[in-house]
């Protein structure tokens, strides 16, 4: 099976189990749906179209447009989501947007969150495909990765509350290559993400990131990139944001990071 085939027998896969767990009346309620806001009831998902513009990327932080399909769910499985990449054939920040190509394909299951009063801790586990086409545009291994998030609320300082919703949310996640091209670099990287995420007057969000990496298959060494995300809540249920981002420290090729981002998305939700 090529590529573009297996792109589409994981979509059809997808569609399936997402129709499944629809069914099941367990999977019903979409309260652990940590980063949404979704209905009282009945099934929730959301469809996202984001453009990335990067320089000097691992393989699989290069320029790309991606199509992200979620589903929102209560049970022990809270998150379905998959994610279609097609990274331009020129790879630098100036990319080629209208000829793309078929890229890797990662999968996640996101787990019901643990809760403690305001806290919450949701897990994940991800798949990442090897399917890019051709193949030196993408990473050229299957990937599995495990992750935990903390999601807290917080008051600015020297700031009205009523109008804002502000959340602390600190993300640590391992990936690790399992098989895949031999010829092609190992990956093994811990990633710890930390964001300030406010949302005023349920219409504007601001978002600051810090991304650090640590990179074991190149003896340890770090890396970081900060990430600063403006966006509007529009229409029913429709968002758009602009994202900045660059390196902070650290050596090109490090896992997780790049040296400068321009990233622009569009989501609906449902």
């Amino acid at each position: 099976m090529d590529a573009r085939g297996a792109v589409a027998a994981i979509a059809a896969h997808f569609a399936t189990a997402t129709m499944a767990l629809a069914a099941d009346e367990s999977a019903v309620a979409p309260a652990a749906a940590p980063d949404a806001k979704p209905p009282a009831s009945g099934w929730h998902g959301r469809v996202e179209l984001k453009r990335q513009n990067t320089s000097r990327g691992t393989d699989e932080e290069s320029t790309k447009t991606t199509l992200r399909l979620e589903s929102f769910f209560t049970g022990p499985v809270s998150l379905l989501r998959l994610d279609l990449q097609f990274p331009d054939e020129n790879t630098g920040f100036s990319g080629s947007p209208l000829d793309p190509r078929p890229g890797d394909t990662q999968l996640r299951l996101g787990f019901k969150p643990l809760r403690s009063g305001p806290y919450s801790l949701p897990s994940f586990v991800e798949l990442t495909l090897p399917t890019a086409d051709p193949e030196s545009l993408g990473a050229g291994k299957v990937q599995l990765s495990a992750g935990l998030r903390l999601l807290a609320p917080v008051t600015l300082p020297l700031a009205d509350p009523k109008p804002h919703e502000t959340r602390f949310e600190a993300e640590l996640q391992h990936t690790q290559s399992v098989a895949g091209d031999e010829a092609r670099n190992d990956i093994r990287y811990t990633k710890l993400e930390l964001t300030l995420n406010d949302t005023w007057r349920r219409s504007y969000t601001f978002k600051f990131k810090l991304k650090t990496s640590v990179d074991w298959e190149r003896g340890g060494d770090t890396g970081a990139v900060g990430e600063i995300e403006g966006g509007v809540n529009f229409a029913e249920q429709w968002r758009t944001w602009l994202m900045l981002g660059r390196r902070l420290w650290g050596p090109a090729g490090i896992g997780g990071t790049y040296d400068d981002r321009l990233e622009f998305g569009l989501s609906r939700s449902f």
